[in-house]
């Protein structure tokens, strides 16, 4: 019996195959994925907002090695709660990069903002309305410049953020393509580190090694509301993508957390069907692969 001979197109196909980890593939399935839905969709530029945070980084990186860094604008929106170093670190990722960068104070529209609530909320002590208040403006700032230029606003929000509806809606979910929505956060320190072995290293390691924080009041932090994010990514595999029990995940975590974990996920259900598209590289992607009815009284325990 003869030995089976290549066609060209064969060869082809063999010599042009590069065989890359699963943080290469997933680097390279997010820049495509970006590249491809900006000019497929008639977008030659993208806005970014700049926090100085690590999801933020990350999306600029990709969104310069899928459309080129002159088609990158990045905006930076400190308040009164900005650390000097996430505005030093915004301005400095955007300057490694070669992107244009633009910095739009919020502190004086919140001002106002808090000065035509004043009366109305007479009474009452500050909470997630405020900090609410400083996301939504950042979002109507990016949008306005979306409409002004033609650009397309890339939201920076990761899975972990999404699964249990740490974010804003109308706030930081503002935009028409969520680049890392399927990208859990310790996966955004994994794919950082990768862009970070090349020469250049856009990312200040500030940025990695800082604490996660929304910066919306004194002194906040990620952990302040979440679990640490490793025990978080691993309960929303467990319960998203294997679809696992609460008897099946009591063996990682203690009850009360998987408790509140699952309820937090699944009452931020009305918030991610309202999110813009994004790219899929898990098992299962909100949106996608997962839909829980909005209204039901269903629960596990």
């Amino acid at each position: 019996m003869s030995k089976h001979k290549k066609t060209k197109q064969e060869k082809i196909i063999v010599r042009k195959y590069v065989k890359y980890d699963q943080d290469e593939a997933i680097y390279s399935a997010l820049t495509l994925g970006t590249r491809d839905y900006a000019h497929k969709n008639g977008f030659k530029k993208v806005v970014i907002g700049l926090s100085g945070g690590i999801d933020s980084a990350l999306v600029a990186c990709i969104a310069v090695e899928a459309l080129g860094k002159e088609n990158v604008i990045g905006v930076s929106m400190p308040s009164k709660y900005s650390s000097a170093g996430t505005r030093s670190d915004a301005k400095a990722l955007a300057g490694n990069l070669g992107i244009e960068f633009k910095e739009i104070a919020i502190k004086e529209v919140v001002d106002v903002y808090d000065g035509t609530l004043k009366n109305h909320f007479k009474g009452q002590e500050p909470n997630i309305a405020e900090e609410n208040i400083q996301a939504r403006i950042r979002g109507n700032i990016l949008m306005a410049l979306s409409n002004k230029f033609g650009w397309l606003v890339l939201t920076t929000g990761n899975k972990s953020e999404v699964a249990v509806g740490y974010c804003t809606l109308y706030g930081d979910m503002t935009g028409g393509f969520a680049v890392i929505k399927d990208v859990p956060k310790m996966k955004v320190y994994d794919l950082c580190a990768l862009r970070n072995k090349k020469v250049d290293k856009p990312i200040p390691e500030s940025i990695i090694t800082r604490a996660p924080s929304a910066e919306l009041r004194d002194n906040q932090k990620d952990q302040d509301t979440l679990p640490p994010y490793p025990v978080l990514d691993d309960l929303i595999v467990k319960y998203v993508e294997n679809h696992q029990s609460i008897k099946d995940m009591s063996k990682y975590a203690k009850f009360d957390v998987i408790k509140k974990i699952i309820l937090m996920i699944d009452r931020s259900e009305y918030k991610r069907r309202q999110a813009p598209p994004g790219i899929k590289i898990t098992s299962r992607a909100f949106g996608r692969d997962w839909r829980l009815p909005i209204t039901n009284k269903y629960k596990e325990f």
